[in-house]
């Protein structure tokens, strides 16, 4: 694997609806640190009934502005008859430089986020490719964490059909990666690498009878450094969390171009028993390499007390738990406490620790793309 292939990385979100075409699933989100609604399934759209679901929140900081989309993926139509009839051209923009290039606060990049009330996902871009011609890594994480999305999505459908369903992640996730292949291969030829982590919700049942008791059940995936991390609010308590996969320091496992990993030969699985009210997080390797697992377990569940307690901004739901929007200030101060670290230079972190167990000069919190999905497990009612 060419060394081309180490990242630096930026925010862009999924919005929650697989169903819609390509071009708005890949929507922006502007805000240096925000959050956006999920969007409405319609009545024909809508999954079987789950005895549990997701409620979510997402926040996002960019360090740097990315590379226009390339078409067919976005193409901006020309203003006017003295405008080329095709916008091509806009794609070939190089991404600004960090050393010396202003970081605007309203930005976009390499990671992708997606939320829905049955699976999360955050997926990070190795910003290398920036420098080549047709070198696209936000392009690449945003269509993995697309295909993978509606990959689970659909399959999910089976459940009122199948009553031995159970899902297969590795199995969405490596269509969802020769899917990508396909769309960025010729004429296209766009290259880019990137991480994939995501945590889909299920259950599970005591037994057969009509009166069993079902339990929340998580099936986590993860390729590369980014982290799923299972919380327990309550107990202040870690129930989980992935283990990032390297090939060497600052190098991880990622899917696309020049890279010999593959979802079925990499990637790794877990089923983790989970209650109501945990919190799952989704998180780009710009919160782990800023934040220690104790910084991040305390950051959210203060969010969490001041949720409850009405410090969070208005809410039209029961704010238990982090219900009813919580989740969304969640990610935001978690958001926020990392961009902190990140941007300090005389700051300890953990990528500070690792560098210098490597042998490198290393000092500060490490600037990079910032991208957080929080999730609180409820019960449906019915």
């Amino acid at each position: 694997m060419r060394r081309s292939v180490l990242r630096t990385k930026a925010a862009q979100a999924i919005i929650p609806n697989p169903q819609r075409c390509l071009h708005q699933s890949l929507q922006t989100i502007c805000p240096d640190v925000g959050t956006l609604a999920g969007t409405e399934q319609s009545a024909t759209q809508r999954k079987p009934h789950m005895p549990f679901r997701f409620e979510t929140g997402f926040a996002l900081f960019a360090k740097r502005q990315p590379r226009p989309f390339p078409p067919p993926f976005l193409s901006p139509p020309s203003v006017s008859y003295s405008d080329p009839l095709s916008t091509h051209h806009r794609s070939r923009d190089r991404r600004p430089l960090v050393n010396g290039s202003l970081i605007r606060g309203h930005t976009n990049g390499d990671d992708a986020i997606y939320a829905s009330d049955i699976f999360i996902g955050a997926n990070d871009g190795v910003g290398a490719w920036s420098t080549r011609p047709c070198g696209h890594a936000g392009l690449w994480s945003r269509l993995v964490l697309h295909f993978w999305a509606l990959e689970v999505e659909q399959d999910a459908q089976r459940m009122g059909q199948d009553e031995n369903y159970v899902p297969n992640p590795v199995d969405y996730l490596q269509r969802a990666y020769e899917k990508t292949i396909q769309a960025t291969s010729e004429p296209n030829a766009w290259q880019g690498t990137t991480t994939a982590t995501g945590a889909q919700l299920f259950y599970k049942k005591t037994d057969s009878t009509p009166s069993s008791v079902t339990t929340p059940l998580l099936y986590v995936t993860n390729l590369g450094d980014s982290q799923v991390l299972v919380l327990r609010p309550q107990k202040s308590e870690v129930i989980y969390k992935t283990k990032e996969q390297w090939h060497w320091f600052d190098c991880p496992r990622q899917l696309g171009t020049n890279s010999p990993d593959t979802p079925l030969q990499n990637a790794v699985v877990d089923q983790v028993k989970i209650q109501e009210d945990d919190v799952v997080l989704a998180m780009s390797d710009g919160v782990i390499d800023n934040l220690w697992e104790h910084e991040i377990v305390d950051n959210v569940v203060t969010s969490i007390r001041h949720w409850e307690m009405g410090q969070g901004g208005e809410s039209t739901g029961d704010r238990q738990g982090g219900g009813g929007g919580g989740m969304s200030y969640v990610a935001d101060r978690l958001v926020h406490a990392a961009k902190v670290i990140a941007t300090d230079p005389f700051a300890e972190s953990p990528f500070m620790e690792h560098a210098v167990e490597e042998g490198l000069a290393m000092e500060g919190g490490k600037l990079d793309d910032i991208s957080v999905v929080a999730a609180l497990c409820k019960r449906n009612p019915g």
